[in-house]
Formats: C-alpha cells, structure tokens, sequence
C-alpha cells in the first residue's frame, strides 16, 4: 500500500505527508480533529504508535482514528505488543542504525508468526536514527546510538546496506522530540545511494523545515510532536507538502 502509493508520487512529482500518532497521547477530541484534516486531503497516511503504549488504550484509539477517516493508518511499532490487526499496514522496522540485535532480527522472530496470522500487509523497513540535537526517547529505548548529524556517508552507506539486503523502504528519523530535523545534507547523500522511498521525520516543526527535507529528496515526511495540542498549522504545512511536490514538476 505505502510503496505502490510511494512509487506513484514519486513517478508524479508528488510529495506525501504522514502523522504519526502517539497512542498514549491521543484524545477523542484530537483523533476527530486529525479525521476532518484528512478528509480535507491534508494527511496522505497515519502512523500508529510510540515508545510506551498501554495496549487496550491503543487498541481503543486505533479503532476510533479508523472510524473517522478512510486513510491508510500503518503501524509504527515500539515494541512487539504494539501490533493490531485493525491497522492497513505495518512497517516492519529493522534498526540498522544501531547494534542492537533484538531490534535487527531478533523481535522480528518473535513475533513473525503472529503476524503471518494476522495477514495484514506488511513493509520491510530500515529504520535510521539521526543524532538531532538531544537524546530521544527512541534512542533510550532501543539502547542504540545515533549516527552523528554530521556523518552523511555513514547515513548513506547504512541505508544502501539496507537496500543490498532487500528492505523496500528507508526511514531517517531524529527522534520525537528532536531539537533538529534531519540535515538536508543527510537526506541528500542518502537519496544519491539508494532508490527506495525516503521517509523522514522528528524535529520538523515548520512548513519550512519540511520543504528543506523534502527538496533534499525525501518522498514523504513525519510529523507528530509538532501537532500535539494544535493541529492548526497542519493545512499550511500540508499546502506546503504538496506545493514542493508541485514545483519539483515544475522545475523538469
């Protein structure tokens, strides 16, 4: 589902938007607020999930976001008890960012059955954590350190490894909270190596800053901390998106 709409924006020029929602963080009031956005064609995809989720509480919301809107919620889990059945897709997170190997197969293990029961579509990710400014609660969680900002070609050589290996999607991330977005340097000597679609996200907090990520080559970003508490700015930031996509035409 991601990567066939991935590859007909890409094929278009269009740039794509995801909001990615915190379980534990969710209220009824914000989920009925993100469904009007996405039905107002602000939002292309909605990820599921967070460092700490209380399961039935997550089960509960997940089922209220799908009530109020027709696009495509994947999963983005934290750990292995975030996986639901009622999700459109899963991105099937490998961390080889880092040297952990609970987070590069051995999870994955654990819970592959589990997922084959559950049929639901799932996307081989390699998953990248960027130094953004500060530690993350995803870098303490995962016990792994990230690749340092100012160390493109290690960000670069991770994700084509990555490829070579035969993950479909790659997903630089600064983390939740991050004091700064990605560089557009990384994202860019990522881009040149590898020809999979480009998520990013953590610390994009302005139109601004998503228009720099997205003209350094990534395909589709992330936002989430950002909207926590005021969804106002998402119109604006989604006219951005796609505008950049737009321009990108424009400019062949």
């Amino acid at each position: 589902m991601i990567l066939s709409a991935l590859s007909r924006a890409r094929e278009a020029g269009r740039k794509l938007l995801a909001v990615l929602v915190d379980p534990d963080k969710a209220t009824r009031e914000s989920l009925r607020a993100l469904g009007d956005h996405a039905r107002q064609g602000h939002v292309d995809f909605f990820l599921w999930g967070g460092s700490l989720v209380n399961q039935p509480q997550s089960e509960y919301y997940l089922r209220l976001l799908k009530a109020v809107t027709e696009v495509p919620v994947l999963l983005f889990p934290g750990s292995v008890y975030q996986l639901d059945e009622q999700a459109d897709g899963l991105l099937l997170l490998s961390l080889i960012s880092g040297r952990n190997p609970e987070l590069l197969i051995g999870h994955h293990v654990t819970v592959a059955g589990r997922i084959k029961r559950m049929g639901i579509p799932t996307v081989p990710t390699g998953y990248l954590l960027i130094d953004g400014g500060k530690p993350t609660s995803v870098s303490y969680m995962s016990g792994t350190t990230p690749i340092p900002a100012d160390k493109p070609a290690i960000a670069a050589a991770t994700a084509l490894a990555g490829e070579q290996l035969g993950l479909r999607l790659i997903y630089l991330d600064a983390g939740s909270g991050a004091l700064h977005p990605v560089h557009p340097q990384t994202i860019r000597a990522v881009r040149t190596e590898v020809d999979l679609p480009l998520v990013v996200g953590g610390g994009i907090r302005t139109p601004e800053r998503a228009r720099e990520a997205l003209e350094a080559g990534a395909d589709l970003i992330v936002v989430g901390n950002g909207l926590e508490g005021d969804h106002s700015w998402l119109p604006t930031l989604a006219q951005a998106v796609h505008a950049c996509g737009q321009s990108t035409v424009a400019a062949k």
